[in-house]
């Protein structure tokens, strides 16, 4: 992808894609699983897609800018191919370049990447002097590392020795199936296997949709090679796990397991939590579409009030609601979101929502709830106050943009214009996620020496950084 560029007018948060790599025991064509996988994965990343194959003796790629089902044709899931490679690219505001779009592929290596390579501008200088870049995008230094060295396992110890930040990565190289994980296990990487499939993904559901059972997780630090039908895992680097909190926040889909924890369980556990930890005297309460649901159902059973739909979503808004401009964000909202005036007017109500990262969005959503009628407006959020740029995949690069950065909980209360606002505490997520995660963007510690600095230079500066899914 191109430069990283947070919106500063958009509550959305961007993760940096969605990746899916699969083995044929039996020599079946691969690319029909690449699509329905990736039509699973499409949350992920809605502004390119694109896969690989290996037919024996070349890689061929198909790609596009857009949403899946718009970008392959019939004839492209006729590919011949026995090993492929897939990728979901997120959404940006800047420029979206057909070279960007994922798996990246020289030669006889493929690779579809997710998260966030922190040093990738120093990585650039490196590799430039001996490979001419095509593109912006993480994946491609991961091919030249790969190329450059003389094995599979080689490549991806210089990765793990090298690249700063977060890689979940499936790779074609040299006729087998590569697959590695972050020493940190930030991003999610799940994979499965039937009698005739191996398969890696973001997620469950890309293996759910193609039936194949979930067998377990890679882990942070491993590479696990597939070649001649023969699975081969390897502990390169000890594993010192920090998943990102967001993928159970807000990322990942309910339906999914990742880490071995069902994201299901978890966001209702985190409504259970909040339940327990801020109570309100309500009427009603309503989630903000579509994330919270889950917590937000468990939050009104806890209380013993309804979980109401109080807010429609127009799904066919799409793509085109990133609108960067003050002016064209005025009234936006209201293209995305309808209250259901029956049930809100003349009540108390609680919005629970998964996350304030800008806190734009949300103050819109609450003068769009007070405008049918409503008597009181609480809000409660299923994570604990963004204090600091994420380096890891989600894009959130600046202090600036946090509407908790340097502001109280009641400082933030009046902006949005709540009647009262509450966050889970950091303790509560732990609970509800049941795993080590990673706090870096809440006001915990970064996990290297690189990105701290990286964080100390952003303080107080508007900043942009390279980053890409």
């Amino acid at each position: 992808m191109g430069v990283k560029v947070s919106n500063p007018y958009s509550e959305e948060k961007w993760e940096e894609c969605g990746i899916f790599g699969v083995f044929s025991k039996r020599g079946e064509d691969v690319a029909p699983l690449l699509y329905r996988a990736l039509i699973a994965l499409q949350h992920r990343g809605q502004d390119a897609a694109g896969f690989a194959v290996y037919n024996g003796k070349t890689i061929e790629s198909r790609r596009g800018i857009g949403l899946v089902d718009e970008i392959f044709k019939p004839e492209d899931l006729k590919l011949k191919g026995t090993i492929g490679v897939g990728h979901t690219r997120y959404p940006t505001i800047g420029e979206c370049r057909i070279c960007d779009v994922q798996p990246s592929v020289l030669g006889d290596i493929a690779v579809s990447h997710n998260g966030h390579v922190a040093n990738y501008n120093d990585l650039k200088k490196v590799f430039e002097k001996k490979n001419k870049y095509t593109s912006s995008v993480d994946s491609e230094p991961m091919a030249f590392a790969l190329a450059e060295n003389k094995s599979l396992e080689e490549g991806v110890r210089w990765i793990m020795a090298n690249f700063e930040g977060s890689y979940s990565d499936v790779c074609i190289y040299k006729g087998m199936l590569g697959v590695y994980r972050d020493p940190h296990a930030i991003r999610p990487l799940v994979w499965g296997e039937n009698d005739d499939f191996i398969a890696f993904a973001s997620e469950t559901v890309a293996l759910d949709i193609n039936n194949i059972p979930y067998s377990g997780e890679v882990k942070g630090g491993e590479l696990v090679a597939i070649k001649d039908g023969k699975l081969d895992r390897k502990q390169l680097v000890p594993e010192k796990p920090y998943h990102c909190m967001f993928e159970y926040v807000y990322f990942a889909r309910p339906d999914s397991v990742i880490n071995g924890k069902s994201v299901y369980e978890a966001r209702s556990m985190l409504g259970e939590i909040l339940a327990k930890e801020a109570p309100a005297k309500i009427d009603v309460v309503v989630p903000v579409p579509d994330t919270s649901r889950t917590a937000a159902s468990r939050y009104a059973q806890k209380l013993g009030v309804p979980c109401e739909e109080g807010l429609i979503k127009n799904r066919y808004i799409g793509r085109t609601f990133i609108m960067p401009s003050q002016s064209k964000r005025v009234g936006a909202v209201k293209l995305k979101l309808n209250p259901v005036k029956e049930l809100i007017r003349g009540k108390s109500v609680v919005l629970v929502d998964d996350s304030i990262v800008r806190g734009t969005t949300l103050k819109e959503i609450v003068a769009l709830v007070r405008s049918v009628g409503a008597k009181e407006v609480h809000l409660r959020i299923t994570c604990p106050p963004v204090k600091a740029p994420c380096f890891y995949g989600v894009d959130m690069s600046t202090y600036k943009e946090l509407v908790a950065d340097g502001k109280s909980v009641d400082e933030i209360r009046t902006f949005l214009d709540a009647d009262s606002l509450a966050y889970i505490s950091m303790d509560g997520l732990r609970k509800a996620i049941g795993l080590p995660i990673c706090t870096a963007c809440l006001g915990g510690s970064y996990h290297s020496e690189y990105v701290r600095k990286l964080a100390e230079n952003a303080k107080g500066s508007k900043r942009e950084t390279h980053g890409c899914g």
